[in-house]
């Protein structure tokens, strides 16, 4: 069963749209009517998929998306799909730039409400779950790197921003990348003077991965690149 978890402050689309769902006998449905709710509901149990309204009693859903996004454990993964009444052009930009996968403006069809639900699992099943660089295994779910010495996996106690940097050289073998990118990709934000939290971060995790057979070398003062020793 896929686990669904609909944040929705309008009781009748709540309603309607979980009986929709559970009709199809493959679906679990989790409501939550604000964003205080959503985040219990994602601390409790991670959902396959989240179908997120952007107005909502206690903030933005993009804000809430953000959030999400920002992190690199079990939920910053989740397929988000946008619900809103808002149908701007700059609103649905907005959505999808903060990491939505898709998004419906209200009023919607329902075959297309449920096309779009099982478009973004199979989506989520063809997005490896581990990637492994030589002796360095990343696990996207959790956001934990391993080490692999013999048969024994080292759990190398990555923080959060480590990961993410780790996971983003991963995804990039051999390309330079600039401080701006990094920063960028991993705190989502401008980097403007906070380029020493950023070589703190990369020093720590040079040190944490000096015993695989990658490293992160610094490319003439234009960035970084990760590269196989």
């Amino acid at each position: 069963m896929h686990k669904i978890l609909l944040v929705e402050d309008d009781k009748d689309i709540q309603m309607a749209n979980k009986k929709m769902l559970e009709r199809q006998g493959i679906y679990t449905v989790r409501i939550a009517s604000n964003l205080n709710e959503a985040r219990e509901h994602i601390t409790e149990q991670a959902p396959d998929v989240i179908v997120l309204d952007i107005m909502l009693p206690d903030g933005s859903g993009l804000d809430f998306l953000k959030e999400l996004r920002s992190g690199n454990g079990q939920w910053s993964n989740i397929p988000v799909l946008l619900l809103t009444a808002l149908s701007e052009f700059d609103d649905v930009v907005k959505g999808l730039k903060e990491g939505g996968d898709d998004y419906l403006a209200k009023p919607y069809n329902n075959k297309v409400f449920l096309a779009r639900i099982e478009s973004l699992l199979r989506r989520a099943e063809r997005v490896p779950k581990v990637l492994t660089k030589g002796s360095l295994s990343l696990d996207i779910v959790s956001g934990r790197a391993f080490l692999s010495t013999s048969s024994v996996g080292q759990d190398l106690l990555l923080t959060q921003k480590e990961f993410a940097c780790l996971l983003l050289f991963a995804q990039n073998e051999a390309a330079v990348m600039s401080h701006e990118f990094i920063y960028e990709s991993v705190w989502k934000q401008a980097l403007n003077n906070n380029i020493d939290t950023l070589k703190k971060t990369i020093s720590n995790l040079r040190k944490k991965i000096e015993n695989s057979d990658y490293t992160i070398n610094v490319s003439r003062n234009e960035g970084y690149i990760f590269e196989r020793n």
